[in-house]
């Protein structure tokens, strides 16, 4: 009983952090890339400042995913491994 209580406190500070991660990293590089990189490193109108900074948002999504289900991966298969030698 012990061991799951720690196994299901571990998986959702996990959870906690990816969904922070998602929800901040996105939104943040999205603003952060339209001002400093695209408007104003590269000089772009503000029309296509927009496009370019979706781009950056949506590849950051789909990294921050591919990140938590191979942890989430990574975890899983090492408490099998644990359970699987009691």
């Amino acid at each position: 009983y012990c061991r799951n209580e720690g196994s299901l406190t571990s998986t959702l500070r996990t959870l906690l952090f990816f969904t922070a991660l998602m929800i901040t990293l996105p939104v943040g590089l999205y603003f952060s890339s339209k001002a400093y990189i695209f408007e104003g490193t590269l000089g772009m109108s503000n029309r296509d400042s927009y496009f370019y900074a979706a781009i950056v948002a949506v590849v950051t999504v789909h990294v921050v995913l591919a990140m938590f289900v191979y942890v989430a991966w990574s975890e899983g298969t090492r408490q099998w491994r644990e359970g699987k030698q009691d």
